[in-house]
């Protein structure tokens, strides 16, 4: 898996058609891109509900649930966002609206230029980090405003490192969820894993930010499992 800077990111593609994964997957990873694979709708919809992507490029026709049965489950019942390209071999516009309606984002006919491809996938990136800096993230008095880069807690601001910051975002954007050590890893420094310590030291300095000065705690270590952000004294959905 490559880096997942700026402008590449993490791809999931579900292809039943093996010739067509292999040369998708082939190109992007050679073009910076981090891919995951899955053959089939059950595959795809469960790592898709599990991890976090960048992009999901999924076919319409697939074994086992069909590309707008994946989507429609990951809006409604994963409640997932991640934007969603979708493949067709049927370039009617009652097949496109049918796929936008499940919730996909963009769609491609086959058969397809692979540069065209790419193009869409980086726009659709391109188009959900905009989206994602002008968040507003809170977990009980915690605020974080992304677009600005301000954290207050308590209407108190607090000051942190870049690193602390993007810890901080993955950490609200999943609450009350535990997010585990390497997941973490893999969004800050995709494969380029640092050593065993430096994680736990950016967690200490974070705790020690929006935690020490108030009398509840919100970073909770969950041993063996990970870590989490949340109000454990708030009603959980």
């Amino acid at each position: 898996m490559r880096n997942r800077d700026e402008p590449a990111g993490l791809i999931l593609l579900v292809e039943d058609n093996r010739n067509i994964s292999e040369m998708v997957g082939e190109y992007l990873e050679s073009r910076g891109f981090g891919v995951d694979y899955a053959s089939d709708g059950l595959d795809g919809f469960r790592l898709a509900s599990e991890n976090s992507y960048d992009v999901i490029v999924l076919d319409l026709m697939l074994p086992r649930m069909d590309g707008l049965a994946v989507c429609r489950k990951l809006r409604e019942e994963a409640k997932k966002a991640t934007p969603v390209l979708m493949l067709t071999a049927r370039d009617t516009l009652d097949d496109k609206v049918s796929g936008l309606g499940a919730g996909a984002d963009d769609y491609l006919v086959k058969p397809f230029a692979i540069q065209e491809l790419e193009a869409r996938v980086r726009a659709l990136i391109r188009r959900e980090r905009r989206q994602v800096s002008a968040e507003i993230l809170k977990v009980g008095d915690l605020v974080y405003d992304t677009a600005s880069m301000r954290v207050t807690r308590g209407g108190q601001e607090l000051q942190l490192s870049p690193i602390g910051l993007r810890l901080l975002a993955i950490l609200m954007r999943e609450s009350p969820k535990v997010i585990s050590r390497r997941d973490i890893e893999r969004e800050i420094w995709g494969d380029g894993l640092p050593d065993s310590d430096t994680l736990r030291s950016h967690l200490y300095n974070l705790r020690k930010t929006i935690d020490r000065a108030f009398d509840k705690p919100l970073l909770h270590t969950v041993q063996s499992a990970g870590y989490r952000i949340a109000d454990l004294d708030a009603p959980q959905a």
